[in-house]
């Protein structure tokens, strides 16, 4: 029996399922990111909405042609090549950094607020 009849559907399979976490991911920077207000981002010294609306949606799409790409033989635009890469790293900047800053600041920032919550 050949390897490669084995080992295909498997490899497949794996990247089928990291095109979909990546493309997850991708979708919730940008929801997230569409929801907050303009001058929250401002307000924290994260660029402008409308830089990151760009990006997250840029990593969004290259997201959507990576999901269905993944049978496609891969590229730049396959499941872990580089554009793909680059939009990971995008929406996860994305979430990590200016998500947080920008919540507080939706939020009137910490005034007023202790470890466990406001008191």
């Amino acid at each position: 029996m050949d390897g490669e009849l084995l080992i295909r559907p498997v490899e497949q399979a794996i990247f089928f399922i990291l095109a979909l976490v990546a493309l997850g991911l991708e979708l919730w920077a940008v929801v997230d990111c569409a929801r907050h207000r303009a001058n929250a981002f401002e307000a924290t010294g994260k660029r402008t909405k409308t830089f990151w609306l760009a990006l997250t949606g840029g990593a969004a799409l290259v997201g959507v042609i990576s999901f269905f790409g993944v049978g496609g033989g891969g590229g730049f635009f396959g499941t872990l090549g580089l554009f793909g890469l680059a939009a990971v790293v995008a929406a996860s900047v994305y979430l990590a950094d200016v998500r947080p800053a920008v919540k507080d600041a939706g939020r009137g920032g910490s005034r007023n607020t202790g470890p466990y919550g406001p008191w």
